[in-house]
């Protein structure tokens, strides 16, 4: 069973309202934070899936070439087989099992910005099969992606937080105190004695930013947020995000 309400106030004061009145104590938890990881480097990787199992086996091998791309470019799956070396019909099930594997890579998180080249491969003309070649596209990207020293990526958002003009100031560290940038202010349109902060900060520190704005505020400041960019995060928060993460599956 899960709560849901209008804002993190709204939920804050559901939560106290539940204990107080009704003795209904409720686990809490801050909002998913979407982190997605990627690689810095590339590698060459063989993927070879064989079992017997006393009627048809199963045979898969692959070779696939991975390497990072340009933040924002998503996944690219390319084939540069030649010589039927990978039958035509078992190219596309080498591609799913790659992207069965990027849904979780060796940090826990979905991968992006990602490309893999298939460049060889054999096959068994009796034990080959769908299954056979996505087994063996998941192996060579378990095997090969913890050699492109994966890295953590975290969502940045585009904020902008409308505040009286006496609060400016320290609206600003407070922006500054969440690992935010600040990117400059305006006055706000219409709005007499008041001034819209723009700023860039990461998902994960927006979680209780609106309790500190009213508090700052007399209850009247308030804030906008879209996604704009993934940023590499490292060091020791990356390292708890991921310990977490392992910690949890």
């Amino acid at each position: 069973m899960s709560l849901a309400g209008q804002g993190e106030i709204h939920l804050k004061v559901a939560v106290e309202k539940l204990d107080s009145k009704y003795g209904l104590k409720l686990r809490t938890h801050p909002p998913h934070v979407p982190y997605k990881e990627t690689i810095r480097k590339g590698t060459s990787q063989r993927g070879r899936h064989k079992r017997q199992t006393g009627g048809h086996g199963q045979y898969g091998d692959v070779v696939v070439e991975i390497a990072p791309l340009p933040r924002g470019s998503g996944f690219a799956f390319v084939d540069k087989i030649a010589g039927g070396v990978v039958p035509r019909q078992w190219i596309p099930s080498v591609e799913k099992g790659v992207v069965e594997y990027l849904k979780e890579g060796p940090l826990g998180f979905p991968v992006v910005d990602v490309s893999v080249t298939l460049v060889d491969g054999s096959y068994h003309a009796v034990d080959s099969s769908d299954a056979a070649f996505q087994a063996a596209g998941r192996i060579a990207m378990q095997e090969g992606m913890p050699d492109c020293a994966p890295v953590l990526l975290e969502p940045i958002m585009r904020v902008r937080i409308h505040v009286p003009n006496d609060a400016t100031a320290k609206v600003n560290a407070i922006v500054s105190g969440r690992r935010g940038q600040l990117m400059g202010f305006d006055v706000r349109a219409g709005w007499n004695g008041w001034d819209t902060i723009r700023a860039q900060m990461p998902h994960s520190e927006l979680h209780g930013l609106i309790v500190d704005l009213r508090s700052l505020t007399q209850g009247v400041g308030t804030f906008e947020t879209e996604f704009d960019h993934l940023a590499e995060l490292s060091g020791k928060l990356a390292d708890q995000i991921v310990a977490t993460r392992k910690a949890a599956a």
